[in-house]
């Protein structure tokens, strides 16, 4: 027999609650002589089986009346699959943890958050640590805070000595460009790269132009390029981030981004970027787009882990009009364009493909390289020019 002093650190409860689960009737204490609460060892086993149900889930009104033989097994039910979300709901928040402390693949969970916090997900990797220009390859390339050094370096050994990074070629680049009513006098060019587009534009007009990138290296050898071309006086290349451009409101005539708005994401630049253009100016953009409105499935997937914010050529020039623009015209780029990137690509990956034969880089080109064998038309580059409002 015990005292309820005694029974309640039998049982682990303190006073109040032995004192309220006899009030509502889930034990009921015997009085002595001098009418002090005892509790015997089945009031403890009855504790012990409320405890049990608890855990399970359940109430304590629904404790008391499956302890009194009442079993609602409709109650029972639910509390199952109320309890089997919960589970699944902290496995997913266990799995989270694990990837975040590296014990697991990252991959999945930087794929599902940028489709689903895309600026969000940007700011948090820059709190981690990295500078703009790695949170940009960790969130389009690499996808793994862990594995992100060694992913580049592999990444850099396959497009370092590759002329292109992505599909281009001088002809389409010309093609935009006539688009534009009158040559230009000033052009903003966002995202240049190694500077293939920005020559371009130097050799074929007269305009005055300035080049950005956040790429250290790219800016330096282009600045050589331009010193040995005698084109300094005229072609500027700045190391800058597209996101805070260090530039006067109005001051070009022309922005020219050529596979380079994704980045930032396409709506925010025509936004962000609009501002710099003079009145009646121009915005040259070229965005990865889907070409058919029902792609294959397998190509859908794709695409939608790698870029989640893929449009169709309709919804972008919704989204153009939308943002205070009128579209002069747009294009398809070319499949020269495509062969200028894919054939080099697939050269170098054949050459390294000893070396990297363990490498995850190996593995994402190839299966980008399936997708463009497979797929490449119910997709592609469309190139937009723009004339603001």
């Amino acid at each position: 027999m015990y005292r309820i002093s005694e029974f309640a650190e039998k049982v682990g409860l303190s006073r109040s609650t032995v004192l309220y689960y006899e009030k509502i009737g889930l034990i009921q204490s015997q009085r002595t002589i001098s009418n002090y609460r005892i509790f015997n060892d089945k009031d403890v086993q009855r504790i012990i089986l409320l405890n049990q149900l608890k855990n399970s889930g359940l109430n304590l009104k629904e404790c008391q009346a499956c302890l009194n033989g009442k079993i609602d097994k409709a109650v029972l039910e639910k509390r199952l699959i109320q309890l089997e979300k919960e589970i699944q709901q902290k496995q997913i928040s266990r799995d989270l943890l694990t990837t975040i402390l590296g014990k697991s693949s990252q991959k999945k969970w930087h794929q599902q958050t940028q489709k689903l916090a895309p600026e969000a997900h940007f700011e948090w990797l820059m709190k981690q640590g990295f500078t703009e220009r790695e949170a940009l390859h960790l969130k389009w390339l690499s996808k793994d805070m862990n594995e992100h050094e060694r992913y580049m370096n592999d990444f850099m050994l396959v497009f370092q000595n590759l002329e292109r990074w992505g599909p281009g070629s001088q002809n389409d680049t010309l093609k935009a460009l006539s688009k534009i009513p009158h040559s230009p006098e000033t052009v903003l060019e966002i995202g240049c790269g190694k500077g293939i587009s920005s020559l371009i534009l130097a050799e074929h007009t007269d305009a005055i132009l300035t080049v950005i990138d956040n790429d250290p290296p790219a800016i330096a050898a282009l600045k050589q390029i331009t010193d040995q071309q005698n084109l300094s006086a005229r072609l500027q290349p700045i190391c800058a981030s597209m996101t805070d451009l260090p530039f006067e409101g109005q001051q070009f005539e022309v922005i020219w981004a050529e596979a380079s708005a994704y980045i930032m994401g396409v709506e925010k630049a025509l936004t962000v970027w609009q501002k710099f253009l003079q009145p009646q100016g121009f915005m040259v953009i070229s965005d990865l787009v889907w070409l058919n409105e029902s792609p294959s499935k397998e190509c859908q997937a794709f695409w939608q882990n790698e870029y989640p914010d893929m449009q169709t050529v309709a919804k972008r020039c919704q989204q153009m009009q939308q943002a205070g623009f009128e579209i002069l015209h747009h294009f398809d780029l070319s499949q020269t364009s495509w062969d200028n990137y894919i054939h080099p690509l697939k050269h170098r990956l054949n050459e390294l493909k000893t070396e990297l034969q363990d490498s995850v880089v190996l593995k994402d080109l190839n299966s980008e390289l399936s997708i463009y064998d497979n797929y490449l038309g119910e997709f592609g580059y469309e190139f937009f020019i723009l004339q603001k409002r």
